[in-house]
């Protein structure tokens, strides 16, 4: 088949896509107004007026949003692996089935444009079946992957600044339990701190007080916490704010405790990765620094034993 026809293949593909994406659009916009109201419910009108006003994003990422959840909805999935999947974009700080279904379709449209992609690039060489597996074949494995090996990478960073920001909301909410705010209010009142120092902290933060504003009760709401970011400081955190609960220990003394524990184990990773420096040193230094040196302190040397052996 010549190049042209798979051009027009894909382009027929692409558009035949849209279109069934878009009527899909219209349905799921129902599910998106109901999803709306409620968080005008949990969060007041005033505060959500804004953001419901904003645009949800490009054509191009509402279409392709809506192919994935229409993907994730039709049963091609299984269960668990829509749990993995949200479970993933969750750590990664993305909230609702958008983000879901955005990842669900980013990966279906790569793994069949990728190959298609590379195949006009590639035409010329396509000549053997093995150029024909190379290109299909690590297209669709390269769109497959691309989505997930991006939402990885976010994962790790946004998680990597929740940690970090741990220590410093603890001596927040420090500050309000001393100033007699409830647990609850000092929550929010740390989210909203905590927006412009750390987001990413922020919210989940934020995640955890609108729970607790939806009726859950604060254990729910702090193992939730835990679970859902996976990190040991905000499991030992959700354990301290249980535990004080439950049998009554002062609150202030046990976060004290806490941030001070977890500035000691910062520290300590510190000067582990610090005394570790020397030995990473070592190959560049080999590579890199000795051979100039060899060159400056020998090269004279070695011209001189030539000129010698030239004459």
């Amino acid at each position: 088949m010549s190049p042209p026809l798979i051009l027009a293949a894909v382009i027929l593909l692409f558009a035949v896509t849209a279109v069934a994406a878009y009527f899909m659009m219209l349905e799921l916009g129902r599910a998106g107004r109901l999803s709306k109201r409620i968080e005008l419910a949990v969060k007041g009108y005033e505060e959500t007026k804004e953001e419901v006003q904003k645009p949800e994003g490009t054509l191009l990422l509402r279409f392709v949003s809506a192919f994935g959840m229409a993907i994730a909805r039709s049963g091609l999935l299984s269960g668990k692996t829509l749990a993995e999947m949200t479970a993933t974009l969750e750590a990664a700080g993305f909230r609702g089935g958008r983000g879901l279904g955005l990842f669900i379709g980013a990966k279906i449209l790569l793994a069949i444009l990728m190959p298609a992609f590379l195949y006009l690039l590639f035409h010329n060489r396509a000549h053997n079946f093995m150029w024909l597996a190379i290109i299909f074949g690590g297209g669709t494995m390269a769109g497959l992957l691309l989505p997930e090996t991006l939402a990885t990478n976010m994962r790790k960073r946004h998680l990597t600044q929740v940690e970090a920001g741990v220590a410093d909301a603890l001596d927040m909410m420090v500050i309000c339990a001393d100033a007699g705010l409830a647990l609850e209010a000092g929550l929010a009142r740390v989210a909203q701190e905590m927006a412009v120092l750390n987001p990413a902290l922020s919210q989940e933060l934020t995640q955890t007080s609108r729970e607790l504003q939806i009726g859950a009760n604060m254990r729910q709401a702090m193992e939730s916490l835990g679970a859902r970011t996976g990190l040991a400081p905000l499991k030992r955190l959700s354990t301290t704010l249980i535990q004080s609960l439950q049998y009554g220990t002062p609150l202030t003394q046990a976060l004290r405790s806490l941030s001070a524990e977890l500035r000691e184990e910062a520290l300590v990773a510190f000067e582990e990765r610090a005394g570790r420096l020397p030995t990473l040193m070592t190959l560049p230094m080999i590579l890199f620094i000795l051979p100039c040196v060899f060159l400056i302190v020998a090269g004279p040397a070695i011209l001189n034993v030539m000129k010698m052996f030239g004459k």
